[in-house]
């Protein structure tokens, strides 16, 4: 592995690519920031508790996040580790835009339609702000695309059809950005002050109490003296540490500085053990009880609960890593394995006996929301009981330093996610305004002419290409209002529409040029970070295949713990099972192997099978044309295919061994 401080350097900088590059601040400067950071995170506690209303929560929350915006990110890099006196008068006017709408009371909305001059003017310079501080935070994309949207809720109306719209006066469009709670003080910023901003505090609270570091050492020590421990460690590592995290490039970071070099030694190379470390990181916006910010936005969008959202990504989440673990286990074969004892602080149990605790943490959120708690309380009373338990231990114990650091990162690490929630206000705002969801969902299926399938390829290839440019929160919410209509206008269920575009949203963690996961990676392993980026694609695949299953076929729903119309439970089961058969057949098929090498013809038989498996509506489509009906059976004769495939590759095996 490259030098430890280059490493971190590598790191530091591709977080900063996409983030943003932080002030590091010393002195009373730096300890008062800091202190007003920790009173951000007391202060949505309270809120968590207490109800605060709407009118006043969402503008303080907004307020907090850009106050710190303009003190910790620089206008540019080269004013970087200092404050200037611009960033003292912008925060300054953050107070001031902040405290005019707080001084209108719970009626400004009321006159959003006739604003006052002084209210247009206003506007102006809260929107402004708004977006010199998320470009601060996460870089041009963002904002640029939040001002495309302005242009277009102003000169729409000059386009012909079907983009053209009524036409909007300057002051109504201003009035209803930031003066209603349908624009930026809609639902993504009530999704990000009450909900990410509470989960961010959870994941610093982990952390500062020990939580990564025991699921780390867990996981090396259960895989330590089995085949192929080291990649089956990392997986199951990815999965304990990216529940409570929810970033992908942090449990990337934290696995790979321990893992790499174990990866090394079972004959992995750089490349593709980046790959592994970025796929099981990226499994950690997916992975119950945080997920990505994304899905706190999906129950809002869809009115339904949080725990709804966790459930539904249940069983994906399994399946995925599921892909990755079949991956692993074909690597051992191709790489030779790794058989020596992993290097890990304590055996698995006793790691356990000392800090089940841990566990205890990590299932929290879903204990509490089954007894009935709002995900805000549930996590609220979740970092009461992380604080409490951690001083169990005297190691993990987060006396007044520890936790303060750990209130201060929770308010620090949702900046960049803050501030694009409130940008994407604008784009929420100008869409529901124009009623352009609708028209592009015309576009959509008139492109598609009114076919299911390629309208579902039609919003994949939109969410993937908006991916390239911009993270995956930004990505959802953006796609969520322009492709998810055209899904729903096709028949499929909401819930399942929102939970295709989210699943590839995340595919931006694994696409350059925002690629951050698989770059962090090869940034700790020395590789190309494009072809670390490939291996990534490769671990991921099988698994990514599954959203198209949500809304092809009729019995898709099922992978979101949802019974098909007019079926039952064991609906859920077949398809799951199906669906987990396929993965695997993908994944033979993609590294060229089950029991031996494959040959051209079993490669097409696996690759068939999980066809077959994971998509017999496909199936179904490309027969009926050429036999006037469909196939029936698709999954069963799958099944076939597979053993036969199987069956094949044992018995050269057998026959190579026998030669030997």
């Amino acid at each position: 592995m490259a030098d430890d401080t280059s490493v971190q350097e590598k790191v530091e900088a591709l977080i900063e690519a996409e983030e943003g590059a932080a002030n590091r601040l010393g002195g009373w400067l730096g300890k008062a920031i800091a202190g007003f950071a920790i009173l951000v995170s007391l202060f949505h506690l309270y809120a968590a508790y207490e109800i605060v209303p709407a009118y006043v929560m969402r503008p303080v929350h907004v307020f907090c996040v850009m106050f710190l915006a303009f003190l910790l990110y620089p206008i540019g890099r080269r004013f970087r580790d200092r404050i200037m006196w611009w960033d003292w008068l912008l925060a300054a006017a953050c107070a001031g835009v902040i405290g005019y709408i707080l001084s209108q009371g719970d009626s400004f909305g009321d006159r959003a339609v006739v604003p006052t001059d002084t209210d247009v003017w206003v506007g102006v310079v809260f929107v402004a702000l708004l977006l010199e501080a998320t470009r601060r935070t996460t870089g041009m994309i963002m904002p640029g695309v939040a001002i495309a949207f302005i242009l277009y809720a102003l000169f729409g109306h000059l386009l012909p059809a079907p983009w053209t719209h009524r036409g909007y006066a300057f002051g109504d469009l201003v009035g209803h950005l930031y003066m209603t709670l349908e624009g930026v003080f809609g639902t993504t910023v009530d999704v990000s002050s009450s909900l990410i901003i509470l989960f961010t505090i959870f994941g610093a609270i982990l952390f500062h109490s020990g939580a990564g570091k025991f699921f780390i050492d867990f996981s090396f020590a259960a895989m330590g003296g089995r085949r192929n421990s080291a990649g089956r460690a990392v997986v199951l590592s990815s999965f304990l540490m990216g529940g409570p995290s929810g970033s992908g490039v942090a449990t990337t970071v934290a696995i790979g500085t321990v893992a790499y070099p174990l990866l090394e030694k079972a004959g992995y190379e750089k490349n593709a053990a980046g790959g592994l470390l970025a796929a099981g990181g990226l499994g950690a916006i997916i992975s119950p009880p945080v997920l990505g910010a994304a899905a706190f936005l999906i129950a809002e969008f869809l009115k339904i609960s949080y725990f709804d959202v966790i459930m539904m990504a249940a069983i994906p989440t399994v399946l995925y890593y599921l892909a990755i673990l079949v991956m692993v286990e074909l690597d051992a074969a191709k790489y030779g394995g790794a058989s020596e004892r992993l290097v890990a602080e304590g055996t698995a149990w006793g790691l356990a006996k000392r800090f089940w605790f841990h566990f205890v943490s990590l299932i929290s959120i879903i204990a509490f929301m089954l007894l009935g708690y709002s995900p805000t309380l549930a996590v609220f009373w979740s970092i009461v009981l992380a604080i409490a338990v951690s001083f169990l231990s005297r190691e993990t114990a987060l006396m007044p330093p520890k936790l303060a650091a750990a209130l201060k990162e929770g308010t620090t690490g949702v900046l960049n996610v803050a501030t694009t929630c409130a940008a994407a206000g604008i784009i929420v705002g100008v869409v529901t305004l124009t009623g352009l969801a609708q028209r592009f969902a015309d576009i959509i299926i008139g492109y598609a002419g009114g076919n299911l399938l390629l309208t579902a390829l039609f919003s994949a290839a939109i969410v993937w290409v908006v991916g390239l440019a911009v993270p995956v929160t930004a990505s959802y919410i953006m796609c969520a209002v322009i492709a998810a209509p055209a899904l729903i206008k096709l028949g499929v269920p909401d819930f399942a529409a929102h939970m295709f575009i989210f699943y590839y949203a995340v595919l931006s963690e694994v696409s350059p040029p925002t690629a951050l996961s698989p770059f962090a990676a090869a940034a700790i392993t020395g590789g190309n970070p494009y072809m670390t980026t490939l291996q990534a694609w490769k671990y991921t695949m099988p698994a990514f295949l599954l959203p198209f299953v949500f809304v092809l076929d009729p019995d898709g729903v099922g992978l979101l713990m949802t019974i098909p119309k007019g079926g039952s439970w064991v609906n859920i089961v077949t398809i799951t099972l199906a669906s987990a058969a396929g993965i695997a057949a993908y994944g033979f098929a993609l590294q060229g192997r089950c029991v031996t090498s494959n040959n051209k013809f079993e490669a097409a038989l696996f690759w068939l099978a999980g066809t077959l498996l994971v998509f017999p509506s496909i199936i179904d489509a490309i027969m009926k044309p050429l036999a006037g009906r469909g196939m029936p059976f698709p999954e069963p004769a799958g099944v076939v295919v597979l053993i036969v495939a199987i069956g094949l590759q044992m018995a050269r095996g057998r026959a190579v061994v026998g030669r030997a």
